[in-house]
């Protein structure tokens, strides 16, 4: 069983555009600016990295609900920031804000919430 997480516990991480990341890459037509499932990616890994340490045994994080807005774009070769902060845990879901910003241009933020559960009972699920 996890230890407990303190409200506050943060993290922060960074990726760099790649044209992956883009609407552009899932469907030609479309511009080269981030698109929100990646966006959303790097807010959750921020919330995977605040959590890792209080992890134990094979226990990991795994994301159950997300609301956020995707307000602003941003290109290939941007550098987006991506912030997690716990702001409250109710029940199993630890409920994270986040943030993920290009400098001091805010993309987009929200609440995203995850569990955290054991990697080989989630397996013998699938």
């Amino acid at each position: 069983m996890a230890k407990p997480v303190p409200i506050g516990t943060r993290a922060t991480v960074r990726r760099v555009v790649e044209f992956k990341h883009t609407l552009k890459y899932l469907h030609d037509p479309l511009p080269p600016v981030l698109s929100t499932p990646s966006m959303i990616g790097v807010m959750e890994y921020a919330c995977f990295e605040a959590a890792e340490e209080y992890c134990e045994g094979d226990e990991i994080t795994v994301g159950t609900h997300i609301n956020v807005s995707h307000r602003a774009p941003c290109g290939v070769g941007s550098i987006v920031v991506a912030e997690a902060v716990l702001e409250k845990i109710d029940g199993r879901f630890h409920i994270y804000k986040c943030t993920a910003k290009v400098g001091d241009l805010l993309l987009g933020e929200g609440y995203v919430h995850r569990a955290f559960v054991s990697v080989g009972r989630f397996q013998q699920k699938f």
